[in-house]
């Protein structure tokens, strides 16, 4: 069950030590963190946040189907203001023909401090 003092945010990624530092950065700025290690888990754990999710941030490239790009079109698809942060090395160029409307982008590498500044900002502007 979210925290709900602490906006929710789902953390998709399969790089485990950058899944460790971006939730960490996420939690100290004091959000609620869920991870996912990949598509399924992220949808998943989706269905279980419901309408408490604040925001996503996603890898694109999670190793297997459904990818960052499905994730947050299922994501949308529930909660049709939730913020979307995708993170991506070799993916970064296809963000304007896949992502969802109103997301960031980071590109790899990045700082987690990065991560935390972008969703704060989206969160700002979210109509939730």
């Amino acid at each position: 069950m979210p925290d709900v003092e602490k906006p929710l945010i789902l953390y998709v990624e399969d790089e485990i030590f950058t899944q460790h530092l971006v939730e960490t950065a996420l939690s100290d700025a004091g959000y609620d963190v869920w991870t996912a290690s990949d598509g399924n888990e992220a949808l998943e754990k989706l269905a279980s946040a419901g309408s408490a999710l604040r925001g996503l941030v996603t890898d694109v490239d999670l190793g297997a189907c459904p990818n960052g790009w499905e994730v947050a079109i299922e994501a949308r698809a529930a909660m049709p203001g939730v913020p979307v942060v995708y993170v991506s090395g070799a993916s970064a160029h296809e963000w304007s023909a896949k992502s969802v409307p109103g997301s960031q982008i980071v590109p790899k590498p990045f700082a987690p401090d990065q991560i935390v500044a972008v969703i704060a900002l989206l969160l700002g502007k979210a109509d939730l």
